[in-house]
């Protein structure tokens, strides 16, 4: 079975253990091929089943992930506490051996963890979600300060190929007047808008200088990435991340 995994470059502590999946290796049939790990979007349960635990089995995950409800919103929960179906777009964890995990299809993963290596995020970041604040959220969540925290972006939708309306500008803009960096005049009309600069700007804001990944494009990789944007119907990939028991 042919799989590939992201494996964040980032300076994080080595107890710290992440992973963003992509469409490779798992059983689901088209249009949800491969490795299709969400439950909601019309794919077989047996299949996404055996696809989580391939997942599991793969990585030698310390135990299953916390799967979230996700309604692009900005609550947050212990990943520790979490019991299926819990409607959040952020978890966090403090202890070893529990996963945070976020579902994405060109919405943007964020993965956060401290320099000291004690406590970890996962925060699932549309355009939606960051301007009400999930970053935001998550960061008040940890036990440490901005400025003790790290930040790495996973794969979702480039600004070349996610066009929206005037009304996605003015909500950032309003926000922050720096955001007007993160928007460019579409040909056809509306913005191109650049959710990892938008993310960086929002990191940066609250001490989280340290910011890693921002290289993908969900959208225009169609061999490795789902895109929702792209395929309306499509599956969802995995982003991860836990402390490893010392």
């Amino acid at each position: 079975m042919s799989t590939e995994w992201i494996i964040p470059r980032w300076p994080a502590p080595s107890r710290v253990r992440a992973v963003s999946t992509t469409r490779h290796g798992g059983m689901s049939r088209p249009p949800y091929a491969a490795l299709n790990l969400a439950e909601h979007v019309g794919d077989d349960a047996a299949a996404v089943a055996a696809n989580r635990g391939y997942l599991g089995q793969a990585m030698r995950l310390p135990s299953m992930p916390s799967w979230l409800q996700q309604v692009h919103g900005t609550q947050v929960v212990d990943a520790a506490g979490v019991t299926p179906p819990v409607v959040a777009d952020a978890a966090y964890a403090l202890e070893p051996g529990v996963i945070c995990a976020v579902l994405t299809a060109d919405c943007l993963p964020v993965l956060l963890c401290d320099r000291g290596g004690r406590a970890v995020a996962a925060a699932h970041a549309g355009w939606r979600g960051l301007a009400a604040g999930v970053i935001e959220q998550t960061i008040a969540a940890l036990p440490v300060p901005g400025d003790e925290l790290m930040a790495w972006l996973g794969p979702a939708i480039s600004a070349e190929a996610y066009v929206v309306g005037e009304e996605v500008r003015e909500t950032f803009v309003t926000h922050d007047p720096a955001a007007e960096t993160a928007f460019r005049p579409a040909a056809g009309g509306g913005w191109h808008a650049d959710l990892y600069r938008l993310a960086r700007q929002r990191l940066q804001s609250h001490g989280v200088i340290a910011v890693h990944g921002g290289e993908f494009c969900t959208y225009q990789d169609p061999v490795r990435f789902y895109s929702y944007r792209r395929d309306g119907v499509t599956g969802r990939m995995a982003t991860l991340i836990w402390l490893q028991d010392i």
